[in-house]
């Protein structure tokens, strides 16, 4: 790989280039990555020069994210990942589950429901499974060397990397959040006091952690040191994760959900990511209008995805979770054309449905995810997802091994019973249980046209990652946008409860906002910082299309 002069040089001309850019996309005729962070699209892009293919670069990429985006980028939390390679899909699913000593009834205390003990601290954080999925789809499918894919990411642990303005504020903000936690103070401030913009930030711990995956393999973190150090941790704050647990840890390799919108296939990914069958169930009943026609960010347009959403959120809500628990889940029904066209018949031109107050939400889910998007030489394709769930996860920076641990936990329901209009859920299908992997809104998708892959795209946000992707889809093939136009267009978004059509700052206009409220939807703003980000890479017309979000600062794609 390039030295770092060189790395460097060519990583501030592609983001030049990209700030120039506007809505144009960045285009490439070989290969392209795309993630939150530009040194680390960087570094899957040399992944991929020096021989890698959209694995390699994948993993390369996402170790990368564990160093210098530490928001979401991790070792510590879990996702899913889709491959698509020389015409077979599959689908890695290495999300966080719950310890061998969870239970349905973890988050009561005194039988009333702790919100902190769902959201906060070490009961909060399930075994992790980002080094283990990595690891599987390397050995399934990578090129390249182990530690070659992770010696970038040791390096800039260990040399350090010049803090963003970005990152600096990101820090700054969550610095009094991290105070119980010494270590996590320690490696994110420089003794208590905020990184600016412009300083190294060195990350020793994390360096000597990564060397150890990097010489072991996932031995490396389930085991001997690291998984040491994680169960002293849990010891000493009352967490349930031993090393047992992390022992046993499984990936799952599974199909990739199957569909087709117009003239694509679309591939995504299923349970225990509800994400996969939200977007699938939402194309097949829109795909029964003429979207076009309608006019893109019309009262009319936004009104059917509107309503649209509201119905796959109603089905996610009722029926998914962990399949390994869950046996009778009707995923198969929820993706048909037939079940589309029921729930289109549902839909009226002019007037909202509503949603019932006696019917549940689903678990909330962050914002601070992060996606990255691959396209290598040879037409293969990563869509991969991954998350600590909050912001810097649980806080909670494990002494010595130099990661931040997950909080996913809290996306189990609260608790038997539990189901209220306030919106905490007590459903059977995702309460906690030892070993069961609690449901996410994770969509890592790609859409195939023509035998390759025409558009790898996912998202970061919780519960809006699902109309995220479905918007940036419909942007690209029914309203013909360029990936960068797509991603960069204001979204909405609805989730069945609450019964409200959420928009961007400046998202809808005064005219289109009263014509929802006279279809008979309420109309609410949402703040710039709560929206979802989106990293895709688009084939088209003999050309890469590379786009990525600018809700969030430091992202980039690059191509060659």
């Amino acid at each position: 790989m390039r030295s770092r002069p060189a790395l460097v040089a060519l990583l501030l001309g592609a983001v030049a280039s990209e700030a120039l850019a506007a809505s144009a996309p960045i285009r490439a005729r070989n290969a392209m990555v795309s993630s939150q962070n530009a040194i680390a699209s960087q570094i899957g892009m040399e992944t991929l020069l020096a021989g890698g293919n959209a694995v390699d670069a994948a993993v390369a990429t996402a170790f990368a994210l564990a160093v210098v985006h530490p928001e979401a980028g991790n070792i510590g939390g879990g996702g899913f990942l889709l491959a698509w390679v020389n015409g077979t899909s599959a689908v890695y699913d290495f999300r966080e589950q719950a310890p061998a000593a969870a239970s349905a009834t973890m988050f009561l205390k005194d039988g009333q429901y702790d919100r902190a003990r769902h959201h906060q601290g070490a009961l909060a954080i399930g075994v992790p499974g980002t080094v283990a999925g990595l690891a599987q789809v390397w050995q399934d499918g990578g090129r390249l060397p182990w530690k070659l894919l992770l010696r970038p990411a040791i390096t800039l642990a260990r040399e350090g990397f010049m803090v963003s303005d970005g990152l600096a504020r990101s820090l700054k903000s969550e610095l009094a959040r991290m105070q119980a936690y010494p270590a996590s103070v320690a490696q994110f401030s420089r003794q208590g006091v905020p990184y600016e913009m412009g300083d190294v930030l060195k990350q020793e711990d994390l360096a000597k952690t990564l060397t150890r995956i990097a010489e072991s393999g996932t031995a490396g973190f389930y085991d001997g040191e690291t998984a040491a150090l994680i169960e002293r941790e849990m010891k000493a704050r009352g967490g349930l994760i031993t090393r047992e647990d992390l022992k046993r840890y499984t990936v799952y390799r599974r199909p990739a959900l199957r569909a087709t919108y117009r003239d694509y296939e679309v591939l995504t990914a299923a349970p225990p990511s509800s994400g996969g069958t939200c977007l699938v169930e939402a194309l097949n009943v829109l795909e029964g209008y003429d979207l076009k026609a309608m006019g893109f960010g019309s009262s009319r347009y936004l009104h059917h995805v509107a309503e649209t959403l509201r119905r796959a959120f109603a089905d996610r809500a009722r029926y998914l979770g962990d399949p390994a628990f869950v046996k009778e889940m009707p995923v198969e029904r929820l993706v048909s054309k037939d079940h589309a066209a029921s729930l289109r018949r549902t839909i009226r031109e002019n007037k909202a449905s509503v949603s019932s107050l006696e019917s549940f939400e689903w678990p909330a889910e962050s914002s601070d995810t992060t996606h990255l998007s691959v396209l290598d030489t040879e037409g293969g394709a990563v869509a991969l997802t991954f998350t600590l769930e909050d912001a810097y996860g649980s806080r909670i920076v494990v002494p010595g091994a130099g990661f931040l641990l997950n909080n996913e936990m809290g996306d189990f329901n609260a608790g038997p019973g539990l189901t209220d209009a306030t919106g905490l859920i007590g459903t059977e299908p995702n309460l906690a249980a030892p070993g069961k992997r609690m449901l996410s809104n994770m969509t890592p998708t790609i859409l195939v046209r023509d035998k390759r892959a025409a558009l790898v795209v996912g998202a970061a946000g919780g519960r809006k990652i699902p109309g995220t992707v479905l918007q940036i889809v419909l942007g690209v093939v029914d309203f013909g946008m360029n990936v960068q136009e797509a991603i960069d267009a204001p979204r909405i978004n609805h989730q069945w409860l609450p019964d409200v059509i959420l928009h961007e700052p400046f998202g809808l206009s005064s005219d289109t906002a009263e014509a929802l409220r006279a279809f008979g939807h309420q109309v609410e703003e949402r703040p710039a910082s709560e929206w979802s980000r989106a990293h895709g890479i688009a084939y088209r017309d003999g050309m890469l299309e590379g786009g990525s979000d600018r809700r969030k600062p430091d992202g980039a794609a690059i191509g060659r």
